[in-house]
């Protein structure tokens, strides 16, 4: 019997789709609920335990109380000890409270749901002397110990525990909210965590783009085909990035580095805009994608512009999705990647896509 530890982050990725980038102290975590977001960490966790169904008699989890862990235990008929108190609203503290008993235990592995905040709880926790793995949920991800999905985590757990995967060394990473909210990147490196390796289903480090001068002049060759191509009356979505960000600059419009932003006609409409602001402004309205992978992971969707959500990307239609990237950072990608959260919709958008490299030039690249 392994035993298996286990944390879900109830709140983590909540900020997402209403474009707060994180849910990281109450005040915004209140915001985000005015502004109508739901949770999304219980469907990944739901979906992570679902993965281990083959092996469901053969694991013994250790979880969080109530929303921690124990629901999705108890919903999946696993033999499960909850610790902590039933809370409406968890606190870091929670974490680190519930991931330190998982230590004490001796758990052969704890997997929790939630983004770079959480890993850093966990971190401060359990340091390396308990394997972890995350499962990706939240809005910031920026720290090596993910996955690249809630199945592949599954997969790799289970690999971990009866085929004897090694164990690596990976940075926990976590970036300024206050600073990332005024699109200022600023990311630090706060330690490192031992995780079960399997490189194609671990997602990485987020990696930036070198500024040199042929990465810039690369950058703008790639906006002034995408402003040429450009359509009357089309709405353009254009996602989060340096690349992108080249479209607005050329136009002499002020788009954000880390937002969402919309363009009609070669202007900018409406800026740093989250999901609900997208669907009033592409309803009735034919409109396209612009986004750009990123640096060292290949997402496309699913890491740092839940803006774009499913609902999004349905109501503007997979054929009518752009993506632009430097010959450089795509030669530093095997592959690009989708988690839209809608199983359903990431199938569909896996195989082969055309990406934008430079003028008129275009490369062939598989989703995976």
């Amino acid at each position: 019997m392994k035993t298996l530890g286990f944390i879900v982050n109830p709140i983590a990725g909540m900020g997402g789709s209403v474009g707060l980038k994180g849910t990281d102290g109450k005040s915004i975590l209140e915001k985000a609920r005015r502004l109508g977001a739901k949770p999304t960490s219980t469907m990944k966790a739901e979906s992570f335990l679902s993965g281990l169904e083959p092996v469901k008699g053969r694991i013994r989890l250790i979880t969080g109380a109530g929303r921690m862990g124990e629901d999705e235990a108890r919903n999946h008929g696993f033999t499960f000890t909850a610790f902590g108190e039933r809370k409406e609203e968890t606190t870091p503290e929670d974490t680190k409270e519930v991931a330190k008993r998982i230590k004490d235990l001796g758990a052969d592995l704890l997997v929790f749901c939630g983004g770079d905040g959480t890993a850093r709880d966990i971190l401060d926790s359990v340091g390396k002397d308990v394997p972890v793995l995350g499962v990706p949920t939240g809005v910031k991800m920026h720290s090596s110990v993910f996955a690249v999905g809630p199945l592949a985590t599954s997969r790799i757990a289970m690999e971990f525990f009866w085929e004897n995967l090694p164990l690596r060394e990976v940075e926990v990473m976590d970036v300024d909210e206050q600073a990332f909210r005024k699109g200022l990147l600023s990311a630090k490196l706060y330690g490192y965590l031992l995780t079960p390796y399997t490189p194609s289903l671990i997602q990485g480090a987020k990696v930036e783009s070198p500024m040199t001068e042929v990465e810039m002049y690369n950058q703008a060759a790639i906006a002034i085909y995408i402003i040429e191509e450009m359509k009357p009356n089309l709405i353009y979505i254009i996602g989060p990035g340096t690349t992108t960000r080249t479209i607005g600059d050329i136009l002499d419009e002020k788009k954000t580095l880390l937002g969402v932003d919309i363009f009609c006609n070669k202007k900018l409409i409406a800026k740093d805009v989250n999901e609900k602001e997208i669907l009033e402004k592409i309803k009735g309205n034919d409109a396209k994608i612009i986004v750009t992978p990123i640096g060292g992971q290949g997402f496309i969707f699913g890491r740092g512009n839940l803006q774009l959500s499913s609902i999004v990307i349905r109501q503007v239609g997979l054929k009518n999705i752009i993506i632009i990237a430097t010959r450089q950072k795509m030669a530093e990608l095997r592959c690009l990647r989708v988690d839209t959260g809608n199983y359903d919709l990431d199938d569909e958008l896996r195989g082969y896509v055309k990406v934008i490299t430079d003028y008129k030039q275009l490369q062939i690249v598989k989703i995976e």
